[in-house]
């Protein structure tokens, strides 16, 4: 990626997103949401869109517009709509939850906020689905046809969403309510098993290769690694919208796209044990180590929901199998990425246009993992007791563990905060001649 472009407003995703990840743990510390509440109450789904939309979403978003144009060896098609598409996400995500707000009765009636907040929220994943879709389409190479996917999944997650949205605000029908009422594991399965799950094994493929020195996975092993995860979001979708069309249940479709997404997830394992086997740089940095902590708590979200599944309990402990799944693999994994990812482009910001000129530091030389450790540790720790206190139905044994991940995340944050500020740097290399100290929450163009 040397001498690559850097998406001008990355940093500012990624900083939005942390935002949003302190406000979702900050509710769930409050006692705001599930388990404190029911799993299908309007405070889950303040707390779940927040989560989902304003944290995970904006951030794969971010690391989209940074490594789609790496992935396919282009520029990005329209780099001016990343900002747009950004007010638009958040704007419509306050509305939207501001109409959960009033569902629930925390704030004044306003329902109007409802369909208000869904079609800002599709009008912002308009632009990032054409921007990004605009630019991978005609290059398609492996791990971008992971993010193709997870894009289409996102537009069927949005459109499910939509639909949702209205009807809760009494304005879609009785085909609209009929789709409230039955389509719900549909928008999440989309949303968490497409969008956020297949993208972030796309785009893992090229990070863990290109920053453990790794040869690409082989074409053909992602290709089938891709293709069961496509055809169980394909089969949940159209399988489950036509389940609901004729008013049968969705049992079959979900019962086949549990055990495709099992194939998926255990093929994707296969292929990332491959990139660590073959690595050449044989010490793990930080965020290889902690990656390692959410391919296990994939894994573990694996076991617990074939262990669920076989005590008939699925359905009574669903929430802790999508808080592990959640917080455990995709947070972790994007917490982990984002400290190198970070770390990565503040040094091509800062260092790379003069590099060959003047001694510059090493990227390691940007980040402190030894005092890094113990924040990824303790949030880590805090993501699986809370799973425990969840199965095991204690809820105020719960927030102290949400406590311990926003101890973590906070800390984490600290430390992202003081690579883009070059505090790790030893003063002689911090600004050699002609490099600039980059900018907090955007890089300068």
């Amino acid at each position: 990626m040397i001498g690559a472009s850097i998406s001008r407003w990355t940093m500012t995703y990624f900083a939005t997103s942390l935002a949003w990840l302190f406000v979702a743990l900050s509710l769930m510390v409050a006692g705001i949401g599930y388990p404190a509440a029911d799993v299908a109450s309007p405070d889950t789904l303040v707390l779940v869109h927040t989560v989902c939309i304003g944290w995970l979403s904006l951030a794969v978003c971010g690391a989209l517009f940074q490594f789609v144009p790496v992935l396919v060896a282009k520029p990005l098609f329209y780099e001016k709509w990343a900002l747009p598409a950004l007010a638009l996400l958040s704007g419509g995500l306050v509305a939207l939850l501001a109409g959960f707000l009033s569902l629930g009765g925390r704030v004044p009636p306003a329902l109007w906020l409802l369909p208000l907040g869904a079609v800002l929220l599709v009008a912002g994943f308009v632009l990032v689905v054409v921007d990004l879709g605009l630019t991978a389409w005609l290059r398609p190479t492996g791990p971008a046809r992971f993010v193709l996917v997870g894009l289409a999944s996102l537009c069927a997650t949005a459109a499910i969403g939509l639909v949702f949205a209205f009807a809760l605000a009494g304005w879609a029908g009785s085909t609209g309510n009929s789709i409230l009422a039955s389509g719900v594991p549909l928008h999440a399965v989309a949303g968490l098993g497409g969008w956020l799950t297949l993208t972030a094994m796309g785009v893992s493929y090229r990070l863990l290769a290109m920053f453990m020195l790794s040869p690409d996975v082989d074409d053909r092993q992602s290709r089938m690694t891709l293709a069961a995860g496509a055809f169980a979001i394909a089969v949940t979708v159209a399988g489950g919208a036509l389940a609901i069309g004729f008013g049968s249940g969705l049992s079959v479709a979900l019962s086949v796209a549990a055990v495709l997404g099992l194939v998926s997830a255990a093929l994707y394992g296969r292929d990332i044990a491959g990139i660590f086997r073959n690595r050449k740089r044989r010490q793990l940095e930080l965020n290889m180590r902690m990656a390692t902590l959410s391919f296990a708590s994939l894994a573990g979200t694996a076991l617990l929901g074939l262990a669920l599944a076989a005590t008939d309990a699925f359905s009574s402990h669903v929430g802790a199998f999508a808080f592990l799944a959640v917080f455990g693999w995709l947070s972790g994994l994007v917490l982990a990425k984002l400290y190198k990812i970070v770390a990565f482009l503040t040094w091509l910001e800062t260092y790379g246009p003069v590099m060959g000129r003047a001694a510059t530091p090493r990227v390691q030389d940007l980040v402190a993992e030894g005092r890094a450790t113990k924040w990824f540790v303790t949030y880590y720790v805090g993501v699986w007791a809370g799973t425990a206190t969840m199965l095991l139905g204690e809820p105020i044994a719960f927030r102290v563990a949400a406590a311990a991940m926003a101890v973590g995340v906070v800390g984490i944050v600290r430390e992202i905060v003081r690579i883009r500020r070059l505090a790790d740097v030893a003063n002689s290399l911090r600004l050699p001649g002609g490099a600039v100290a980059p900018h907090l929450l955007y890089a300068k163009s």
